[in-house]
């Protein structure tokens, strides 16, 4: 039996003023097309590529539910949900070795 995993992330930009709510059934690629501006629309005209908070489940319907619930919010429950994970609004895609090289690793 195969095992899915999908991912309900928020990137913002450098100061923390935009956010984006994203879902993905591949949490290193789409970092890595975010961070490389490889994703033409929102993420790369408002340069949102700092991942500040991520959950995973193997249930593609409980991410997309997930997802959009988390568009509804106001930004003040979006903040308190990253400051659950990571308080100090750190980068967190170093958890997943995403650098210049994941093309490269990928292949």
């Amino acid at each position: 039996m195969r095992n899915y995993n999908f991912y309900v992330y928020i990137l913002t930009n450098w100061n923390n003023k935009v956010m984006y709510i994203g879902m993905t059934n591949n949490l290193e690629r789409r970092i890595y097309e975010h961070k490389n501006k490889m994703v033409d629309g929102f993420t790369k005209k408002y340069n949102v590529n700092k991942l500040v908070y991520y959950e995973h489940t193997t249930d593609v319907y409980a991410a997309i539910a997930r997802e959009k619930e988390i568009k509804k919010w106001r930004r003040e429950k979006k903040n308190k949900l990253v400051m659950s994970m990571n308080p100090e609004w750190k980068d967190l895609s170093s958890e997943f070795g995403v650098g210049e090289d994941f093309s490269l690793r990928s292949k």
